[in-house]
């Protein structure tokens, strides 16, 4: 019988949008006819695998090993997830799917992020823990257009809405068709929103995607960040998820809230009401986890040189290796209030992360400690994160960042010797690409005086 739901195959659009995301989260994919995605639902299709062996903007690798020119970039085979299916509906309901790289002897699946988060989440699953996750993303709004924005060459862009307006009633209803279009379409496209509301800054949104397990709260995330796109350009808005869009603004988050739950999810094993703060010793190991794993494998969760822009003292954003219960300034945020609600927010985590790597880096950290039994010996931050250093501050830049967690042990035992070497392949690269540009900064500090 074919795995086909009777409504596609009769949808009157003939076709099928598949997808699947590159190593920084960008969704790379086609449109097939109907009859050819009956075939490739059964069996896969092949995928040129430079997706893994270029950058976002299309620029081929010189140091990746896994693929090249040195290859020949063949095809990789795909398997498609038919859990994912879902409606576009500002492209009249033309189903859409999502797949990931199939285990195979070439082993793309290594270097495949949903592959990667797969793999941790079954560790997780054997350990009998449910993992349950979300991502919240801010980012800032123009009316622009693409064509627009490069002839301003990216500057003098005009937001939005003007003004430091968070958490305003006047400035959402401005917008109010923007606003209705997200949360309506998302809703439709199974990304259902907890919140939506404009931050700080000029033009800049702010919303929290439900609750879900860990692989469909990363396939929301990842569709959020394309379907807000795509929702913004049918109003003549273009969104982007840049962490730090400007030095004199805050930057955009993408933070992670997790909780453990039993194996049959019907408890939340980071509470415990006996305890003074309510966090079990289970929740206080998987702090200790990623407060040990952060510094070794900051890539994941901080991929760009501009992420580092955005990691600055008192901007909203955590520069040391902190903790605490509901404190904004700190590196992970304990929101232990409730039996169901319990869970930690990694605030490191930027609006440019790719999530299936986000979220398997803070799992994997978080399992790290529980199968270590790291003890939280560290103390809760009182006050402001960014004084208190003693136990620690994060990487400032990708560079150092990445040659941390090339050398580091630990990212390979968390995420494999495949996946790491390549995953700071990428991340060299990125760093390559920023130090040979000659930027605006320099040519106004150097241009006359020097």
């Amino acid at each position: 019988m074919s795995k086909v739901p009777e409504w596609i195959v009769q949808h009157p659009a003939g076709k099928v949008k598949l997808a699947i995301a590159d190593i920084d989260g960008v969704l790379r994919g086609k449109y097939v006819s109907i009859e050819k995605f009956e075939g490739v639902a059964e069996n896969g299709f092949g995928f040129c695998d430079v997706v893994f062996g270029w950058d976002m903007n299309d620029a081929a690798y010189d140091n990746s090993v896994f693929t090249g020119w040195h290859t020949g970039y063949p095809d990789t085979l795909v398997q498609l997830d038919m859990a994912t299916i879902r409606k576009i509906p500002w492209e009249n309901g033309v189903p859409f799917v999502l797949g990931d790289c199939a285990i195979q002897e070439n082993g793309a699946h290594f270097i495949c992020p949903r592959q990667l988060l797969k793999k941790i989440t079954a560790e997780c699953y054997s350990s009998g823990f449910a993992p349950f996750f979300s991502q919240e993303f801010e980012w800032f709004n123009f009316e622009e257009t693409p064509q627009t924005i490069e002839e301003k060459n990216f500057t003098n862009l005009k937001p939005l809405t003007p003004g430091m307006f968070g958490y305003s009633l006047l400035r959402s209803s401005y917008r109010n068709d923007f606003m209705e279009a997200l949360f309506s379409q998302l809703a439709q496209f199974d990304v259902p929103l907890e919140g939506l509301h404009t931050e700080t800054g000029p033009g800049v949104y702010e919303a929290a995607i439900a609750y879900a397990e860990i692989m469909d709260a990363a396939d929301r995330a990842v569709l959020f960040k394309t379907a807000v796109k795509e929702i913004a350009s049918k109003l003549g808005i273009t969104a982007t998820f840049m962490a730090k869009i400007s030095e004199s603004l805050p930057g955009c988050s993408g933070h992670v809230h997790q909780s453990l739950w039993n194996a049959d999810k019907t408890i939340n094993l980071f509470y415990d009401e006996q305890e003074p703060d309510h966090m079990s010793g289970l929740m206080r190991s998987y702090i200790a986890g990623q407060l040990k794993c952060l510094p070794e494998i900051l890539p994941m969760v901080a991929p760009t040189v501009n992420s580092y822009k955005r990691l600055v003292e008192g901007a909203w954003a955590p520069t040391t290796l902190t903790w605490a219960v509901d404190n904004r300034t700190v590196a992970l945020r304990s929101l232990p209030a409730g039996k169901k609600s319990c869970r930690l927010e990694t605030r490191v985590v930027g609006s440019d992360t790719n999530p299936y790597l986000a979220m398997a880096a803070c799992l994997a950290a978080g399992l790290y400690g529980i199968k270590n039994k790291l003890s939280l010996g560290q103390p809760p931050t009182k006050g402001s994160g960014y004084s208190e250093k003693q136990y620690g501050v994060l990487p400032a830049n990708l560079g150092e960042a990445t040659s941390i967690m090339k050398k580091s042990a630990l990212a390979k035992e968390l995420f494999g010797e495949n996946f790491v070497a390549h995953f700071t392949a990428t991340r060299e690269w990125e760093w390559k690409q920023y130090a040979k540009a000659v930027t605006d900064w320099e040519k106004r500090r150097y241009f006359e005086i020097i």
